[in-house]
């Protein structure tokens, strides 16, 4: 059965930083892109980033490029997303996606989904 698990959200300050992690399990890490996406108070799920199975292409929404950067560690079947300059707007609980694809829809049709992390960037 496969699981996604996000760690790693909370409570910060603007401009602090924070790093999400995403552990796999039930499935072939290796042969997935993963990704993350966010979803606000009131807002629709938004992509953030993503990364491709082999690890070699990356992919940022405009508001996480520069910012935000995905990683992702084949050994421990988990990605990450290290999160910089975070804003109030950053605010959302987080989610892990994972797509049998070259790189996440980032429509939303992917795979697997974690049940989702929260974010939440104080004043």
């Amino acid at each position: 059965q496969a699981q996604l698990v996000e760690s790693g959200g909370g409570l910060v300050q603007t401009g602090e930083s924070l790093k999400l992690s995403c552990t796999a399990s039930g499935f072939t890490f290796s042969g997935y892109a993963l990704g993350w996406f966010r979803q606000a108070p009131g807002k629709k799920r938004e992509f953030v980033a993503g990364i491709s199975a082999t690890g070699r292409s990356t992919d940022y929404s405009d508001f996480g490029e520069g910012r935000f950067t995905i990683s992702r560690d084949s050994v421990k079947n988990t990605i990450y997303l290290q999160m910089n300059s975070l804003k109030p707007e950053d605010t959302a609980v987080y989610y892990c996606t994972a797509a049998y694809a070259s790189r996440v829809n980032r429509e939303g049709e992917n795979d697997y989904w974690g049940q989702g992390i929260q974010v939440t960037v104080s004043s």
